[in-house]
């Protein structure tokens, strides 16, 4: 794993020139000016004319401009990827991402579960287990710490964690659990959870980030990190995966779930259409999660879907044998597992249509 975070080139700025080809007193001038910018010229051979790249901290605007008033110069395209190694065209490009008998190319990603665990009914959670394995479900997921806007709210209980174990001897499926710092995070691994999930509060936490690429280096263990909450840009989103991948695990899914501010009647702004921006930057897949997105259990599906439309390689959702009977947000937000086999069924037929 060591060669993942060994630097990876990726041209970041081209001079494209206005004929074929450079001559040599012309390409002497353009390295002349970029040294003293302390860059270097890479010049790349295309089979009907040639492009130069510019090699170093290329982010001088004067530098910029000197090359724009060289009247052999066409433009000069800056084309920065901020991440070596979730850029789709890094060396990882070829990383084939997979978890349980899902592997990616190979179907939809079901990610079904809780939003909590409660210890208090470990039957709810091993009957809703179950009902997931028999429809299809890929993994299970479970909330055994809570992030919580009130800090009298329940915030967890290392309990759920044993119970989320038990599930997974019960029904075979892998887990998905959300971890919010270290002490979680060991917990975690000592249990072999088989996805870690950083939650929206934490998806900018670029220590705990690096702590997970860090401690998961080597083992088989997927990262599911949501967008942040507040409109997180594009490119710092995939930039807040790199960490994890560059200290040593490249089993990232991303997973948009919804942004503030809020659409009136929804929990969130749903974001499912940032789904193909995604994937126009990043090789990464991408797993969404509507029942953040909307909050609300009759729109769940709906989301679900047009996110698939938009090009998902998965979804998240919170599902419950009895959400009225579940804690958090499963009363409001939760499907059940028989709906969750309709939902199935839909994204079958609409992957045959599209």
């Amino acid at each position: 794993m060591g060669s993942l975070v060994a630097p990876v080139f990726i041209y970041a700025v081209m001079i494209i020139c206005k004929e074929p080809k450079l001559t040599d007193a012309q390409l002497a001038e353009v390295q002349q000016i970029v040294a003293e910018f302390g860059c270097t010229i890479q010049v790349i051979v295309g089979a009907h004319r040639c492009v130069y790249a510019i090699l170093g901290d290329e982010q001088h605007e004067l530098m910029f401009n000197r090359l724009h008033g060289l009247d052999y110069v066409d433009r000069v395209d800056r084309i920065q990827s901020p991440y070596k190694l979730m850029d789709r065209r890094g060396q990882l490009a070829t990383h084939t991402a997979s978890i349980g008998s899902w592997e990616m190319g190979k179907g939809t990603l079901y990610i079904a579960g809780p939003c909590t665990v409660d210890p208090k009914n470990p039957q709810a959670l091993f009957e809703t287990a179950h009902a997931l394995k028999e429809i299809g479900v890929h993994v299970l997921r479970g909330g055994v710490w809570k992030p919580r806007t009130i800090p009298y709210a329940f915030q967890g209980d290392v309990k759920s964690l044993e119970l989320m174990v038990e599930a997974r001897a019960q029904t075979g499926l892998p887990l998905n659990i959300e971890v919010m710092d270290s002490e979680q995070l060991d917990l975690a691994i000592d249990a072999r959870v088989d996805m870690l999930q950083v939650g929206t509060r934490n998806a900018l936490n670029y220590s705990l980030l690096k702590d997970i690429g860090r401690k998961t280096q080597g083992r088989k263990i997927c990262v599911l990190l949501k967008r942040g909450r507040h409109m997180a840009p594009i490119d710092e989103f995939i930039a807040a995966s790199e960490y994890i991948v560059a200290n040593g695990n490249p089993n990232v899914f991303l997973c948009p779930r919804g942004t503030v501010p809020e659409v009136q009647g929804l929990r969130n702004h749903p974001d499912e259409s940032i789904i193909p921006l995604l994937k126009d930057k990043t090789w990464a897949p991408v797993v969404y999660d509507p029942s953040h997105a909307v909050g609300r259990s009759a729109f769940v599906p709906q989301a679900a879907l047009a996110s698939i439309v938009y090009g998902a390689d998965g979804i998240c959702v919170e599902c419950h044998i009895k959400p009225s009977e579940g804690i958090g947000d499963d009363p409001k937000q939760a499907i059940t597992p028989q709906r969750m086999q309709k939902l199935m069924a839909d994204i079958a037929h609409v992957r045959q249509v599209l």
